[in-house]
């Protein structure tokens, strides 16, 4: 693929970015202000800018990482609107909200090696977007301890996604030393 999409590719990624934006229309961010879709489209966007990803069901599946674990969405529906591939996809690399948060951070960092390289890009690319995202006073609630223990587990979780896509995680670790300096130097 040269880079560019062709009509059918561009509607199939509107489509899949208008369904993820019906299904999260009425979360919010940590924040508390802004809507939740700004964050599944930013995932998409770092993997398209920074990673230089064309294909377009790993865009759509990074578009829709969220739903299955956020919302009503089943497995099923997703697989009918969007196709096997995609809702493989987006199935590896939601979490199973039954399992205690402990251990969704646990599998997280012991699947991440055995993910799809498809998967391991949308993991690294969440991460990196989380990542940014946190600042001394960003998320609200989040004691300055609870941040430094949320970018050591990202880093291990990328660690574990190791060459599926070097732009991305020389991006993620860059990020992750500025916000590690940030949070140091609030702290003191």
């Amino acid at each position: 693929m040269n880079g560019h999409q062709t009509g059918s590719e561009s509607a199939s990624l509107l489509t899949a970015l208008l369904f993820a934006a019906q299904q999260h229309r009425r979360q919010q961010s940590k924040d508390g202000e802004t809507p939740y879709i700004n964050h599944p489209i930013a995932v998409a966007e770092v993997l398209a800018r920074v990673g230089e990803v064309t294909n377009v069901r790993v865009l759509q599946a990074a578009v829709l990482h969220d739903v299955l674990e956020k919302t009503d969405v089943s497995s099923q529906q997703l697989e009918e609107q969007f196709g096997r591939p995609v809702s493989l996809l987006v199935e590896e690399v939601t979490d199973d909200p039954d399992l205690s948060k402990p251990a969704r951070e646990r599998l997280q960092i012991e699947r991440a090696p055995g993910l799809s390289v498809a998967a391991q890009q949308i993991r690294v690319a969440d991460k990196l977007c989380h990542v940014e995202e946190l600042t001394p006073t960003q998320p609200a609630g989040w004691s300055l301890r609870r941040k430094q223990q949320y970018l050591s587990w990202a880093e291990k979780v990328v660690a574990g996604c190791q060459g599926c896509r070097p732009p991305l995680e020389y991006l993620f670790r860059v990020v992750l030393a500025e916000r590690k300096r940030m949070l140091e130097a609030a702290a003191s």
